[in-house]
């Protein structure tokens, strides 16, 4: 693409019987009936030699949440408008896109 690089990332978090102070164990025990979040990463990064961010959207919802679905939808849309940063130059102006100021007369 040559408006950038698009990444999105999808991530499962389970929670743990290791304390967040003590070292990190890779035999952590999960605990059961415990919160699951589902997160949502999306990133959208220029061409240059040093990537800079064009545009990031992330959200960690609940995934036992009645409202998954509208979540789900909502992290969608999310990500294609992040996926679509830096491509259209002539794109439609958006209120708050652009700030002027007036100076007092002298």
């Amino acid at each position: 693409d040559p408006s950038g690089t698009f990444v999105q990332l999808r991530l499962s978090l389970v929670q743990t019987a290791c304390g967040k102070r003590a070292p990190r164990p890779q035999n952590c025990r999960i605990l059961e009936n415990r919160r699951k979040p589902v997160c949502v990463a999306c990133y959208k990064f220029d061409n240059g030699d040093v990537p800079k961010v064009l545009d990031k959207y992330h959200n960690c919802g609940p995934s036992h949440h009645m409202a998954v679905k509208e979540i789900k939808q909502r992290d969608e849309a999310e990500c294609r408008a992040v996926e679509e940063a830096g491509k259209a130059t002539d794109a439609l102006y958006l209120p708050g896109m652009y700030a002027f100021s007036m100076g007092l007369p002298v």
